[in-house]
């Protein structure tokens, strides 16, 4: 009998008599946690969100355990750390199956799974012996003419309601609507085609604050406002099925906003993501929470809330079950125990000469973000210069693969030689020292680095301790092989990768 064979046989029986909840979790691509109505962006409207957010619990602190898409799904539907999932913990590579997911958890326990829009990816879970997405089963046949062409053509509230019509009564489900938005690439303009005004939309202070920016971050919000538009069509099909209140939503995103600086990097933008979760009267509404929550605690907690435990055979799950704070009364710190959570990166676009990785790991606290660059000598937005399909460069600043193509990376470049502007790219392009901490209460842009800071060097020192000793604990090979985790380094990507030109030969 396989791994996964002999866990599903050991499952606990429901520990409960009270009914299974359904499981609705809504992921977007790529969004920053300060990017909703309910946390006050005046660009952007997301009723749907609001509304979760409204009659449920608002997480002020939810973090995604990667800055990129598939290391951080593959973290969410596991509850491991990135750095425990071997090939799925890095960018567009495999998903094995010894790493055991939620979905077939709760299928093995009676639970109806189903997944429509982006599942787990980019990888290909094929090639590692998975008959299926890792998200569940695809439901994607139904499809939509958006309004601009930057959007999905999947109509993802219409195959919900044929994923919810092929669920047999008294049946409870899973479902994971993942929508593509707010991805790149999006169709410039849409935002002012829908009057959008530049004014609602000032930079972040990692970003120069110039109007193609603007303009960007106005296309940025037409996206998440679809991502909500469908959500919002999913609550009115749970609501008109009576199913609503016996339904725990789960709505996040798998990791920051695709800007510079932001969305590949463990930086705040990067990682801190929305996070809201209703689930009728079991989660008393209208608060606001302020307890850490990772994505590795995600999965514990929904098998805590179906009464479902795995064998204990399992690979262990890192996060814990956040379900005490779902189902309190309390408001603000609610587990003062929850003060820590963590995240890493590796391999993330194909950016550097040999497909090199930029190993980052970090620790959050309720005030301060600490982050170790394993491979400082590296450059973190990928090299600066790409070769073309004859091998010839491409020309200055036409490398940094780690960010996506977009205008406010063009405004950048453009600007690369002004005094002033052309540190606003430098910020985002240029090698970083091995440690960085930064002070999230009053510099959420992480713009100046306290490590070098006397003033702080005890803090650092010892939340440079609480990382190499989590790490360590967890397994991480970037910590604990003698190569120094250079078996990240190995694993295949199944996406094109480019070429650039070889470091200089080291001098003898």
């Amino acid at each position: 009998m396989n791994y996964l064979g002999a866990l599903l046989m050991g499952l606990g029986c429901v520990a409960s008599a009270a009914p299974r909840p359904n499981i609705l979790l809504a992921i977007s691509d790529d969004q920053s946690h300060p990017h909703t109505s309910a946390a006050g962006w005046r660009a952007v409207a997301t009723p749907a969100f609001d509304r979760i957010a409204r009659e449920g619990v608002l997480f002020r602190n939810g973090f995604a355990a990667s800055p990129g898409c598939s290391p951080s799904r593959a973290a969410l539907l596991t509850g491991r750390h990135p750095w425990q999932l071997g090939e799925a913990g890095t960018h567009a590579s495999g998903f094995p199956t010894n790493s055991v997911v939620l979905p077939d958890i709760l299928e093995a326990a009676g639970y109806a799974v189903g997944m429509t829009g982006k599942g787990w990816g980019p990888g290909n879970w094929k090639v590692s012996g998975r008959v299926r997405n890792p998200a569940g089963p695809e439901f994607n046949r139904r499809t939509t003419n958006p309004p601009h062409a930057g959007l999905s053509r999947v109509d993802y509230a219409a195959n919900f309601e044929e994923f919810l019509e092929s669920v047999p009564r008294g049946r409870p489900f899973w479902f994971w609507y993942g929508a593509h938005e707010p991805h790149r690439p999006y169709t410039a303009g849409s935002g002012r085609a829908l009057r959008k005004r530049t004014e609602d939309a000032p930079p972040p202070s990692f970003l120069p604050d110039l109007p193609d920016v603007r303009e960007d971050l106005l296309d940025y919000a037409v996206e998440i406002e679809w991502f909500d538009l469908h959500l919002a069509r999913m609550l009115e099909l749970l609501e008109r099925r009576g199913e609503l209140d016996r339904t725990l939503i789960i709505v996040t995103s798998d990791n920051g906003m695709p800007f510079p600086r932001a969305k590949a990097n463990v930086y705040e933008y990067g990682i801190h993501v929305p996070l809201a979760v209703r689930w009728g009267d079991r989660v008393p509404g209208g608060r606001i929470v302020n307890d850490l929550v990772g994505f590795v605690d995600i999965a514990p907690t929904i098998l805590e809330a179906a009464g479902i435990a795995p064998a204990s055979d399992a690979p262990p799950m890192a996060g814990r079950s956040f379900l005490s704070v779902l189902t309190s009364t309390n408001a603000g710190w609610v587990d003062t125990s929850r003060s820590e959570v963590w995240a890493g990166r590796e391999r993330h676009s194909s950016a550097r000469h040999d497909n090199l990785s930029y190993p980052m790991r970090a620790l959050r606290t309720p005030d301060y973000l600490y982050i170790r660059n394993a491979r400082p000598d590296r450059w973190p937005a990928g090299d600066p210069v790409v070769l073309r399909d004859d091998g010839s460069p491409a020309g200055p600043h036409s490398g940094y693969k780690d960010i996506d193509e977009s205008p406010t990376l063009t405004a950048m470049v453009a600007r690369a030689d002004d005094p002033e502007l052309g540190l606003v790219l430098q910020r985002a392009v240029a090698r970083r020292p091995a440690e960085e901490l930064y002070d999230v209460r009053v510099d959420p842009g992480c713009l100046w680095n306290l490590a070098g800071n006397p003033d702080y060097r005890s803090l650092c020192e010892r939340l440079s301790r609480r990382l190499e000793e989590y790490l360590r604990e967890t397994g991480d090979p970037r910590f604990t092989d003698p190569d120094g985790g250079d078996i990240w380094e190995t694993y295949p990507r199944y996406s094109p990768i480019r070429r650039f030109p070889p470091p200089p030969a080291a001098s003898p």
